[in-house]
């Protein structure tokens, strides 16, 4: 998808001109509203919370007797279609023209700058001009790992798993990232044997070592099988039973119905005609702190989201969308955007406070740095720790609440630089953390910010005192 911006008039959105003339034009040729609305985010959470739903009705004495039947796949996968409607991209597009953004559906490629060509399903080719600037916005795919005969089995990716119209009795994944572990959580809860194979010695290696450990508690406690320091090597699918085999490093051949290839993402830029403005064709596309493009001289051109490679997450995708039409905004009215500021047009904050969220069982969160992250960066920090099972309102919310705590402080500052949280609510809770960090709050006044009693929140002010305040 290509956003093509013409002069903006208005510093917070844009809109029709008052000649009528669109001012902004979408370029899509799949569904608007991209890959998270149908086939990534929204579906994916869909899955999951039936599961999470009937957990939680069991982790409480008096609620969890009633609790005696197993998920419903048909009302889960109805649901779930009920929110991504199946691809239709009917509502976005409506709310494209509500907002004034004119839609042109195909595929658009750089014709040079400020140019876009596009080609429609019929195969007519236009030619579109932008007056300011071109975002471009087209993602990831995912990646396939190098196994033998996985591009001929009719491999699951993240869009057919979120996607799929039937349980698969037994499902192979492949990845121990983030898309592997909630995708093994929601069709292991729907009924699936699951086993997942996993290249390194541990799960979500690139956090705390903490949630990686929870999750594979998690996953073990749901009957999830998990091989670490293995890898597929070979897969085939039998033309007669339709049933699938993979081959492992180990010599072990694992049946089963589906396989699910969840190692990383790459980005969207192999046809998109980088090669007429002087940029190598398949790459991310780098860019400064408004999502300009910093390999392409002058400041026409834009990479929002996913497809520039610095926060693969929705909501980050969505900040940086906000800054760049502020910074194209600002350029436009003959103003400079600095990129290093803490204006609307900067996205400075994703540097250092990108929150994640993991909807496995148990959920994990994060935000800002990892201790040994901080440390490389060459922080002097100290890390403190606490059980969030020990706060009273966790032994309310649950009985036998499991949940984790880390915070990293930069002893120099005085100021959170990195939080990690495990257990129920710890998507929900780790926006507190996101809120300190982008907001450099001193620890001798986040003491001040008093957590109500009985909650969860509370692991805030025990781990302040574990940090000795």
């Amino acid at each position: 998808m290509h956003l093509l911006v013409d002069v903006p008039q208005r510093r917070r959105g844009l809109h029709s001109g008052p000649d009528g003339e669109a001012e902004a034009v979408v370029v899509e040729a799949e569904a608007v509203g991209g890959e998270c609305s149908y086939r990534a985010c929204v579906p994916s959470k869909a899955l999951l919370r039936p599961g999470a739903a009937r957990a939680e009705a069991r982790w409480v004495d008096g609620a969890r007797q009633t609790v005696t039947a197993d998920l419903d796949p048909a009302h889960v996968l109805a649901r779930r279609d009920r929110f991504t409607g199946r691809g239709d991209d009917t509502g976005q597009a409506d709310w494209l023209d509500g907002a004034g953004v004119a839609l042109v559906r195909g595929h658009g490629r750089l014709a040079g700058e400020r140019r876009v060509q596009v080609t429609a399903a019929d195969g007519s080719v236009r030619t579109l001009r932008a007056r300011r600037a071109v975002v471009v916005c087209t993602g990831t795919e995912p990646a396939l790992p190098p196994v033998e005969g996985l591009d001929r089995i009719g491999v699951w990716t993240s869009r057919q798993a979120t996607t799929a119209d039937a349980v698969p009795a037994r499902l192979v994944v492949i990845g121990g990232g983030v898309v592997a572990c909630e995708l093994a959580t929601a069709w292991r809860s729907l009924g699936a044997s699951v086993t997942l194979l996993v290249r390194d010695q541990a799960l979500l290696t690139d956090w705390e070592p903490c949630a990686g450990e929870e999750v594979t508690r998690g996953l073990g406690d749901l009957g999830v099988t998990i091989r670490f320091g293995v890898s597929a090597v070979r897969a085939t699918r039998d033309a007669a039973t339709r049933t699938v085999t993979v081959e492992t490093d180990d010599g072990t051949a694992l049946v089963c119905d589906e396989v699910l290839a969840a190692v990383g993402r790459r980005p969207r830029t192999a046809d998109l005609g980088l090669e007429t403005v002087g940029l190598p064709v398949g790459d991310w596309l780098p860019v400064d702190d408004t999502c300009r493009v910093t390999a392409v001289d002058g400041d026409w051109l834009h990479a929002v989201g996913d497809v520039n490679g610095r926060a693969p997450l929705t909501h980050m995708a969505k900040y940086q969308a906000r800054a760049c039409a502020a910074a194209i905004a600002e350029r436009a009215a003959g103003r400079p955007a600095d990129a290093g500021s803490r204006r609307a047009w900067s996205t400075r904050a994703a540097r250092s406070a990108v929150p994640r969220a993991v909807f496995t069982r148990p959920e994990v969160a994060s935000v800002g740095l990892t201790e040994r992250a901080a440390r490389e960066a060459g922080l002097a920090v100290r890390a403190v720790e606490y059980r969030t099972d020990d706060v009273a309102g966790a032994a309310l919310h649950a009985d036998g609440y499991r949940g984790f705590a880390k915070l990293v402080v930069d002893e120099t500052r005085g100021v959170v630089v990195g939080c990690t949280l495990t257990g129920p609510m710890a998507t929900e809770l780790i926006h507190t953390a996101t809120v300190a960090i982008v907001g450099e709050v001193p620890l001798d006044r986040l003491w001040h910010a008093v957590p109500a009693f009985p909650t969860v929140s509370e692991v805030w002010l025990r781990l302040l005192e574990a940090y000795g305040l």
